[in-house]
């Protein structure tokens, strides 16, 4: 049986950095291409991301914001500004939660999933049938897998580090 080579220190750090460098840039194109495919509805992909996370059958009643938040893995802060200014163009809104006075609903509204279902959708579609045009269904799946594996590590890493400023340890900006 062959064995396995030694990966060196130096060498898996290259590669990470050119794997995280990757990924930066996959971040900025599909903010930068991914709203040019739904701008013609008023969209960028922050607000396609908070439709598609709205959309999901287990939203239909709405999301709290700092639900929403935490699904979309940003800060309470970033997310209220975008939520303002889709309240504003009127694909979502903001409700009483009927079930806790002191906490809101972020709900989509009727002219909201329109956008969404019939106009924003047939183009996500046809965007990931181009950005995914060489992939195969097995490409895809072990792309997931191993994105899902990086966010679970990260989450941790991220759990680990709020748990230290928590016990007022160094590890994070507290200003965040």
């Amino acid at each position: 049986m062959a064995k396995k080579p030694r990966i060196s220190g130096d060498t898996k750090a290259e590669l990470a950095n050119r794997l995280f460098f990757r990924l930066y840039q996959c971040a900025n194109m599909l903010h930068k291409t991914g709203s040019r495919a739904v701008e013609a509805e008023g969209l960028t992909t922050q607000q396609w991301a908070v439709l598609g996370a709205l959309s999901r059958a287990e939203a239909a009643n709405g999301m709290t914001i700092g639900d929403l938040a935490r699904y979309l893995m940003v800060s309470r802060q970033n997310l209220a500004g975008l939520v303002s200014r889709m309240e504003r163009d009127g694909h979502i809104a903001v409700e009483p939660d009927t079930r806790d006075r002191r906490s809101r609903l972020v709900v989509m509204t009727k002219e909201g999933r329109h956008v969404w279902q019939a106009l924003a959708q047939p183009k996500i579609r046809a965007y990931y049938d181009e950005v995914l045009a060489d992939f195969s269904i097995n490409d895809l799946a072990h792309t997931l897998h191993y994105l899902l594996k990086i966010l679970e590590n990260m989450q941790r890493l991220d759990a680990r580090t709020a748990g230290a400023l928590d016990a007022g340890q160094p590890g994070r900006n507290p200003d965040e």
